[in-house]
């Protein structure tokens, strides 16, 4: 782990690892999948049910930004108690009318931009003569 890594698992929490979570993965931690984005998986050794929750803990290191929604629909039933077999013990083949997830792109680059936005591209139309301001009478 080089200095800036160690900085930033340090003072970072929503850059992925912090060194907490590191240690308790290491500690506790049992490895159970990644997915197309490089996100680990991981839950309590042995799937060990934790007493104060009733049910066996289950935690994502993220590849980048902690956003949640960058975790594919498989995972995300595993991680919500959904689905007790992760998508990694899985074959599971999509049919051919799904589209490949995408995190969520809101406030990024990618966000949609409807025509007429003041962030869209291209310019807003005129205003028609429909409209009237309103004044107190």
């Amino acid at each position: 782990m080089n200095l800036s890594t160690f900085v930033t698992e340090l003072f970072t929490w929503w850059n992925g690892n912090t060194i907490g979570t590191r240690v308790h993965t290491w500690r506790y931690g049992e490895f159970v999948g990644e997915d197309q984005f490089g996100n680990k998986y991981y839950r309590t050794k042995g799937g060990a049910i934790d007493p104060a929750l009733g049910f066996e803990r289950r935690w994502v290191i993220f590849n980048g930004y902690a956003e949640a929604t960058a975790i594919p629909p498989g995972w995300h039933a595993w991680m919500h108690q959904r689905s007790d077999v992760p998508p990694s013990q899985e074959s599971y083949k999509a049919h051919e009318w799904e589209k490949p997830h995408r995190a969520n792109p809101t406030g990024t680059a990618d966000a949609y931009r409807p025509a007429g936005s003041t962030l869209g591209f291209g310019h807003r139309p005129a205003v028609t003569g429909d409209y009237r301001a309103w004044t107190p009478e």
